[in-house]
């Protein structure tokens, strides 16, 4: 058996996360010693580990609930999980995809500045005016803002 602070050091992760997550029930509540001190055992570690890890790959505390909840039933099917890493992953593609169009907005922004003062400043022109952006949906924004 461990204590909140071992249990935070060899996984990572703060006491107060920790405290969060028994609140909001990933964790199992500790166990309490007879100074009411809370104590943890490898089952605990374990656990936390498993959040930890899945947080690392950016799921939500919703899906590495839903995870843990079928590594708790090792007879379920593995579809669930599947399902769930998938839609993840289609919504890190996604991102993807929207920093990919940042970077190149970014990088032709940048490449325009022909120094100089702000009023020839191509930075400031393309972040004043949206048709100035490549991304449609990007120059879409800034016309509905218009018309809202």
């Amino acid at each position: 058996m461990v204590t909140i602070g071992h249990l935070a050091r060899v996984s990572g992760t703060t006491v107060q996360t920790i405290r969060y997550y028994e609140q909001i029930g990933l964790m199992p509540a500790a166990g309490r010693s007879a100074g009411n001190q809370r104590l943890y055992g490898q089952a605990h570690i374990d656990r936390l580990v498993f959040i930890r890890h899945g947080r690392d790959l950016g799921f939500s505390l919703d899906a590495v609930r839903e995870l843990l909840a079928l590594a708790d039933d090792p007879e379920h099917a593995c579809e669930d999980a599947d399902r769930i890493a998938r839609h993840h992953l289609a919504e890190v593609d996604r991102r993807l995809s929207t920093l990919a169009a940042l970077k190149t907005e970014l990088e032709r922004m940048v490449a325009g500045c022909r120094g100089g003062r702000i009023a020839n400043c191509r930075v400031i022109e393309v972040l004043s005016d949206h048709s100035h952006c490549l991304a449609e949906d990007h120059a879409a924004a800034g016309n509905r803002r218009l018309a809202d």
